[in-house]
């Protein structure tokens, strides 16, 4: 069951996206990520949505830079969870996309993380958090992460 449905609106998306992908792999996350476009292919992202529902799809995750409108376009078909990356994808360095991802009209929310690579691990993150309120092994797994992460910091100042 696809658990989380991850979209980009560029094939040249894909570098800054890829680490979402990893982070949902690593927690043993099933996930589908494809390309769609809120502007180029609006029947497209559509049907996307509601096909990856049928499939058991909990919560998306939509990256996208300039206008990024497809989070928000996401956050019209369903009432799941919707996650924004903005992309520094322009001449404003992510601003116009960060601006658009966050400024959702009243009853379409999305939740928007960080630009690019830092924000595409942390969406991977916040939507394993959503999925471990009822999976108790998925909880678990997060936990031993972040006790990991801990770790690592302690041991990384030990080794200056």
């Amino acid at each position: 069951m696809t658990k989380v449905a991850v979209f980009m609106g560029s094939k040249s998306d894909l570098e800054q996206v890829r680490p979402c992908s990893d982070v949902l792999k690593e927690l043993g996350i099933d996930h589908f990520m494809t390309v769609t476009s809120a502007h180029r292919t609006p029947q497209r992202t559509k049907e996307l949505v509601l096909e990856m529902e049928s499939k058991g799809c909990r919560v998306f995750i939509c990256a996208a830079g300039m206008a990024a409108h497809l989070a928000g376009a996401v956050a019209s078909q369903t009432i799941r969870p919707v996650i924004g990356i903005p992309l520094a994808a322009s001449s404003l360095n992510g601003w116009d996309a960060l601006l658009a991802t966050v400024q959702m009209p009243p009853g379409f929310p999305v939740g928007t993380v960080a630009l690019d690579k830092a924000g595409a691990r942390n969406a991977a993150w916040m939507a394993a958090q959503i999925l471990a309120l009822e999976d108790a092994d998925l909880a678990d797994k997060i936990k031993k992460a972040r006790e990991k992460m801990a770790r690592d910091v302690e041991q990384a100042a030990k080794e200056l």
